[in-house]
């Protein structure tokens, strides 16, 4: 599918033109207002939809290696932070371009490189102060946030709602929605077994605190600290620290007055950091409320640290359902074939025993290093030669095995073989494929069961206890898929699993549905894991463009001393050229900054063109610049949301628009990833195409098309 046009320069650097021609189609999933893309194989004719940068690069057929170094940026920052991917896609192309603009003015590389990475960690550094610790967004005062001045934590100033006000009368109905928190009912129709149905509990003992959990998180990650981190078998992402700056300005909650937080508080952040996607966030938050019960009903009247556990946290997708259905389960649910249906109905409503296997379950499968030769056969004794096929042989032996241990449910991380499903079933006994990691360890400890590699090795003290089966009872059998199988629900008492089961009507959305799930789900664990939270909206972008400007100009004035002293100091032609091309880069730089604020707030459908959007950019930017203190105009215009003078169209109703944070990290990771795949693609270009002649920027007889 022909998706961009660009022509290009063959003797200029091909490398971030590519870029940014790449980039260039990711811009309509930046902001509140996404537009899909539908890709199509011209082949196969066949359609994908895509609302996502990483989901896009997945459907095209990217062999240039410009476009896989894309591809591997986009998912080693997906897969880490699960969001920031449309921010690092923009930044891509804008700083591309960038880099490409100052070769344009003859800007020496190693300037570029170096005041690039100068002006990024110059703009880190600033945005610190827009930093919000969590203990004091909502304190006795809403108004008074210490080390950032007295100022209402609200809606950005650049990010602000259009004159339709529906959006912000769905925003004040949820707000009602959010106290079910408070209480322990989960959407759905699931009625759990009475073994695991909850006790009655004091309304003040169904309150999830956000003081608990800032606390909590405290001590667990005081605790629980690792000393050896740089180690490839013991440092993991749970162990991965912010950037240091940063941590110098988080206040421990223990040096203030206790103060209990009521669970309405927690609703708000999660608000705050859903973007606008207010149906996940809410699963989140029923996820959250889900393993803080399960904690609290481990512990008893012991008080251990709660943490937020995002990877004991699943999803299952039921295409063709309605997204009524959608809920929040305890357990772990799981798709299952249509044919075991007659098996779970025999098996539900009495405790089975499992057996949980760490790897194929599968005749020919071996542990690396212990594979057979393909010329050597095995025969059993027992039997007569050419009698039965090998794997009849093995699968009769691995259901012996689970009879004589009286095993109903088989666990398995990966694939099975189909004849020993067959066999089990004929024999009463479950027995489920593809099995998560974390699933089966959360199953190890509430069972007792002992992970293994082989059925052969099973005894008795790997054998778990206390698991039920059913069928998840939400779903209406006149609307299931048969082809997609039927959902099951797996119990057993203290398992610490949370499933996040997600319908929908669309079958082409169900993607889109699950990775806006974990979006929400990973800003509001970086949240409560960082204890700290940007003001959002566009706020850091643009207090990063008004500080580029400034230091900037003061560039400007160290230049041109620089310059008038260049001929009397010539053995300092690299300090001599930062300083004369400093300002260019660093303009260079800012125009990122300001073409990012530009589409998100064209993207809120509050202008008709980029144009007008950059024209208003460009106002707060001057009278931020005119003030003296772009983080006083900054905080000052949050102030004023709440007066209506900034936006009177909606001054009636600007009590019922939610607040706007972002998660640190994640957007820190993305510039970063941005900036380094753009100077590491200049490089490149530079010692590939340019090589040591010097070549003309300007020629007219090498270009080309290229088509994405």
């Amino acid at each position: 599918m022909v998706m961009a046009c660009k022509i290009l320069n063959k003797r200029r650097h091909m490398g971030l033109q590519q870029l940014s021609s790449l980039a260039e189609i990711g811009r309509t999933f930046l902001g509140p207002v996404k537009a899909s893309k539908f890709v199509t194989d011209e082949e196969s004719h066949e359609s994908a939809l895509v609302t996502s940068p990483v989901r896009l690069l997945e459907s095209l057929n990217l062999t240039s290696a410009v476009g896989q170094l894309l591809n591997e940026a986009l998912r080693a920052q997906h897969n880490t932070y699960r969001t920031g991917t449309n921010t690092l896609l923009f930044f891509i192309g804008a700083w591309s371009s960038a880099a490409e603009e100052c070769l344009h003015l003859g800007v020496p590389i190693s300037v570029i490189v170096s005041v690039m990475s100068e002006g990024l960690n110059s703009c880190s550094e600033k945005v610190v102060s827009l930093q919000v610790p969590l203990h004091n967004l909502f304190c006795e005062s809403p108004d008074k946030v210490s080390g950032l001045g007295t100022f209402s934590v609200n809606m950005s100033p650049l990010l602000h709602m259009p004159s339709d006000t529906n959006l912000i009368q769905k925003e004040h109905d949820l707000q009602g929605t959010l106290q079910s928190m408070s209480t322990p009912i989960v959407t759905g129709r699931l009625e759990p077994h009475k073994p695991f149905r909850p006790q009655a509990k004091t309304d003040t003992d169904k309150i999830i605190t956000l003081q608990t959990l800032i606390n909590n998180q405290l001590a667990n990650t005081s605790c629980r600290k690792s000393i050896l981190t740089h180690s490839r078998h013991f440092n993991s992402l749970n162990n991965y620290q912010p950037i240091s700056k940063a941590d110098e300005f988080v206040e421990q909650p223990g040096l203030s007055v206790p103060r209990t937080y009521s669970c309405d508080d927690l609703g708000k952040l999660a608000v705050g950091l859903s973007h606008g996607d207010h149906n996940s966030m809410k699963l989140v938050e029923e996820a959250v409320w889900l393993q803080y019960q399960n904690t609290r009903a481990q512990q008893g009247d012991y008080t251990m640290p709660f943490m937020f556990d995002v990877s004991r946290i699943f999803t299952c997708c039921l295409p063709g359902l309605p997204e009524t259905l959608s809920c929040v389960c305890p357990g772990y649910v799981t798709l299952v074939s249509v044919l075991s249906a007659a098996l779970i109905k025999e098996l539900q409503d009495q405790p089975i025993r499992v057996v949980l296997i760490q790897s194929d379950l599968t005749e020919n499968y071996h542990h690396p290093g212990f594979n057979k030769s393909t010329n050597i056969k095995t025969v059993f004794e027992s039997v007569m030669v050419n009698q039965d096929s090998p794997e009849e042989l093995w699968a009769n032996h691995i259901l012996q095995i689970l009879i004589q241990y009286n095993v109903h449910l088989v666990l398995a991380q990966g694939n099975i073989s189909k004849l020993l499903i067959e066999k089990c079933m004929y024999s009463k006994r479950l027995v489920i494929g593809s099995v998560s990691g974390s699933v089966m360890q959360a199953f190890a400890e509430a069972t007792g069961a002992i992970q293994l590699t082989y059925v052969t090795q099973v005894d008795e003290d790997c054998v778990g206890s206390g698991v039920y089966v059913t069928i998840w009872k939400s779903v209406p059998w006149n609307v299931v898929d048969k082809k997609d199988g039927i959902a099951v629900l797996l119990q057993t008492e203290g398992i610490n699993l949370v499933t996040a089961v997600l319908a929908g009507p669309v079958i082409a959305q169900m993607q889109t549905k699950e990775d806006q799930f974990w979006t929400c789900a990973y800003r509001l664990y970086y949240a409560l894991k960082e204890q700290k939270v940007f003001l959002g909206g566009g706020a850091v972008e643009f207090l990063c463009l008004s500080h580029l400007q400034i230091i900037e100009e003061q560039s400007l004035k160290e230049g041109s001393q620089a310059c008038s002293s260049w001929l009397h100091n010539s053995c300092s032609w690299l300090a001599s050229s930062l300083a004369l091309y400093r300002p260019t880069v660093l303009k260079c730089l800012a125009n990122g900054w300001h073409k990012y604020l530009s589409t998100l707030i064209y993207n809120t459908a509050s202008y008709s063109s980029e144009v007008e959007a950059s024209t208003f950019v460009q106002h707060h930017l001057q009278k931020a610049i005119d003030s003296g203190s772009p983080l006083s105009y900054i905080l000052s215009e949050y102030s004023k949301l709440n007066c209506g003078i900034f936006k009177p169209d909606v001054s009636n109703k600007l009590d019922h628009i939610p607040e706007v944070y972002d998660a640190i990290t994640p957007k820190i990771e993305a510039w970063r990833r941005a900036l380094d795949l753009v100077l590491l693609v200049l490089q490149t270009d530079c010692e590939i195409v340019t090589g040591h002649r010097h070549t003309q920027l300007n020629s007219q007889d090498s270009e080309g098309f290229l088509f994405l």
